[in-house]
C-alpha cells in the first residue's frame, strides 16, 4: 500500500485544509451539537452555510440532491482533515441513514420534503430501531402498525433512541404483519415526533449525559404516504445506503488525539504519580500509541478497498470492533494514570476530570451501532468461513 497521496489527491487535501483554515470557527473546534446553544448559534449558522455552499453537508450524496458525489477517496480525505481539525458534523441521522435511503427508495413528494430540511438543519431526525426485546436481533421487533384506512395506527415501544428528546421526526420500523418470516412483514414509517400518542422518556447513563431515551407509542396515527419503499418491505429498504467511505478513520484519529492529550498530562506531572504506577502506566500508554496507529491502517485497509471498487464487509466490522475495544482501555489507562482522581468527575480534578467522564461515558462503545458480539460473529461467519453457532 502507498500511503502517499497521488498528485490529484494531494491537490484535493490542500483544498480541504484551506476551507477550514479559512471557514472553521475556533470557537467549534471539538464540539457537538444536534441544537446550537443560542450563544453560539451565528458561528453554527455560519459553518453550515460554508459547507453547504460546498455540498459538504452531505459530500457523499449526488449533487442533484445537494451533496458533492465526492468519491470514496475524496470523502476519506476530506473526514480524514475534518477529524485532524476537530471540525464539527452538523449533518446527523438525517444525512448519515435517512437521506441515502430517501435517495434510493423515496417518492420524488417525500424527497422535495424532507431532503432540503435535512440539509439546513431546521429538522432534526431520530432512528426507532431498538426495543426492549429487539436489540442485536432487530428483526425481531414487536412494534405493531395496523392499517385503518389511509393510515397506519402504531403501538409499541423503542429503546436506545438517541436525541429522541430534542428531534423533530423519526424513521420507524414496525411489524405490519406478524404472520410473515421475522425479516418479512416490516414496514419503514416516517412521522412527526408531535404526533399525538408518542412520549419520550429519557435515559440517563452513568456519566449523567442525557443522549438515550425510551419512546412508546399509543395509538399513533401515520398517513400511508409517509411510507418508505413497499408496505412489509421495509427490513430491505432500512439496509438501504449509498456507497459512502466507511473507513472510521475519524474515531482512529479522535483515539489518537485523546492518547496524545494525555501523554502530554503525564509528562508535564511525572512527579505526581508514584514511581511503580507511572511504569506501569507508562507501558500501557506504549500499547495505546501503538494501539492507535493499527486503528489507522485498518481505516487505510477499507478505504484501499473502496478505491479499488470492492465492498468492505467483515473489514469494517474488524474496524468498529478494534476501534470501540481500544476506545475503551484509552479511557481505563486514562482514569489509572489520575490515581484516585480517575474517579472524579469535575473541572477541578486534573485534565478537568476528563478520564473519569470517559472511563464511564463509553462503556456504551462496545453496545451502540451493532455489538462486540456480534461484530466478532460477523467476522468468524464472513471473515473466516466458520458455521454458524
Amino acid at each position: 500500500m502507498d500511503f502517499r497521496d497521488t498528485a490529484s489527491q494531494a491537490v484535493w487535501r490542500g483544498e480541504v485544509r484551506q476551507f477550514l483554515k479559512q471557514e472553521l470557527p475556533q470557537e467549534l473546534t471539538g464540539q457537538f451539537f444536534t441544537r446550537a446553544p443560542q450563544a453560539t448559534k451565528p458561528l453554527w449558522d455560519k459553518w453550515r452555510g460554508a459547507l453547504a455552499s460546498r455540498g459538504w453537508v452531505a459530500p457523499a450524496w449526488p449533487a442533484e440532491y445537494g451533496g458533492a458525489g465526492l468519491s470514496p477517496m475524496e470523502q476519506f480525505i476530506l473526514n480524514e482533515e475534518f477529524a485532524e481539525h476537530r471540525a464539527p458534523n452538523v449533518g446527523g441521522l438525517g444525512v448519515m441513514m435517512l437521506g441515502p435511503t430517501l435517495i434510493a427508495a423515496g417518492t420524488e413528494e417525500q424527497k422535495r420534503q424532507h431532503i432540503p430540511r435535512i440539509l439546513d438543519g431546521s429538522v432534526q431526525w431520530c432512528q426507532g430501531y431498538s426495543e426492549p426485546g429487539s436489540g442485536s436481533d432487530l428483526a425481531s421487533l414487536q412494534t405493531r402498525a395496523v392499517r385503518d384506512g389511509d393510515d397506519f395506527v402504531i403501538n409499541g415501544q423503542k429503546i436506545w433512541t438517541s436525541l429522541a428528546h430534542i428531534a423533530d421526526w423519526m424513521f420507524c420500523l414496525a411489524r405490519t404483519d406478524p404472520d410473515a418470516p421475522k425479516h418479512r412483514g416490516i414496514t419503514y414509517f416516517l412521522f412527526d415526533m408531535k404526533t399525538p400518542g408518542i412520549t419520550v422518556r429519557p435515559l440517563v447513563n452513568m456519566a449523567g449525559g442525557h443522549d438515550f431515551n425510551e419512546v412508546f407509542f399509543e395509538d399513533v396515527r401515520v398517513p400511508s404516504k409517509n411510507i418508505i419503499g413497499e408496505v412489509n418491505r421495509g427490513w430491505y429498504v432500512g439496509t438501504t445506503t449509498l456507497d459512502f467511505e466507511r473507513s472510521s478513520i475519524g474515531n482512529s484519529i479522535g483515539s489518537r488525539q485523546v492518547v496524545e492529550r494525555n501523554l502530554v498530562w503525564f509528562r508535564e506531572h511525572r512527579a505526581e504519580v508514584a514511581p511503580t504506577d507511572y511504569e506501569a502506566v507508562r507501558l500501557q500508554w506504549v500499547d495505546r500509541w501503538i494501539e492507535v496507529q493499527a486503528a489507522t491502517l485498518l481505516a487505510y485497509r477499507i478505504i484501499s478497498m473502496q478505491a479499488a471498487g470492492q465492498i468492505p464487509n467483515y473489514e469494517s466490522s474488524i474496524a468498529k470492533l478494534f476501534n470501540t475495544e481500544l476506545i475503551q482501555r484509552t479511557a481505563k489507562t486514562g482514569a489509572k494514570m489520575m490515581g484516585l482522581w480517575g474517579d472524579i468527575i469535575d473541572e477541578r480534578a486534573p485534565m478537568k476530570g476528563m478520564n473519569a467522564y470517559r472511563y464511564v461515558d463509553q462503556v456504551r462503545e462496545t453496545l451502540a451501532g451493532g455489538t462486540s458480539e456480534i461484530q466478532r460473529n460477523i467476522i468468524a461467519t464472513r471473515g473466516l468461513g466458520l458455521p454458524r453457532a
